[in-house]
C-alpha cells in the first residue's frame, strides 16, 4: 500500500504541531518527493516551504533556506502573491539564522511589499 503524498503531508503537519520536527522534516520530504512524482509542482513547493520551517525549527538553517529557495517564483508564476511572500519570509528566516542579516533584510522587504498588496 502506497501512502498518498496528501496523507504525508497531514502526518507531516501533525508532527510539527507536536514539536517533533525530525519527524516533520521527513514527512515533508518524502510528501514533497511523493508530489514531484506525481508532476505536482505547485504542492512540491507547498511541501518545501513546510520542510524549510520544520527545518529551521529543527536547528537546520542552511538545510531550511535550500528548501525554500526559489520556491517563491512557483508562487509567483501563478500570481499567488500570499504564497510567494510566505516563501519569501521562509527564507528570510533562514537566512537570519545563519547570520546573514543583508540579505535576510532584502528578502523581509520583499515580503512585506507582497503582504501589503
Amino acid at each position: 500500500m502506497t501512502i498518498k503524498p496528501d496523507q504525508l503531508a497531514e502526518q507531516g503537519k501533525q508532527a510539527f504541531r507536536k514539536k517533533d520536527f525530525n519527524a516533520a522534516v521527513e514527512l515533508f520530504k518524502q510528501a514533497s518527493e511523493a508530489y514531484e512524482l506525481d508532476h505536482a509542482g505547485l504542492m512540491v513547493a507547498e511541501m518545501r516551504n513546510n520542510l524549510s520551517v520544520a527545518l529551521l525549527q529543527a536547528g537546520k538553517p542552511q538545510e531550511s533556506l535550500d528548501a525554500a529557495l526559489d520556491t517563491d517564483q512557483v508562487f509567483a508564476d501563478i500570481k499567488d502573491v500570499k504564497r510567494q511572500g510566505m516563501a519569501l519570509g521562509n527564507q528570510a528566516a533562514a537566512l537570519e539564522a545563519l547570520n546573514r542579516y543583508d540579505e535576510a533584510i532584502e528578502k523581509y522587504d520583499l515580503a512585506a511589499q507582497l503582504f501589503s498588496q
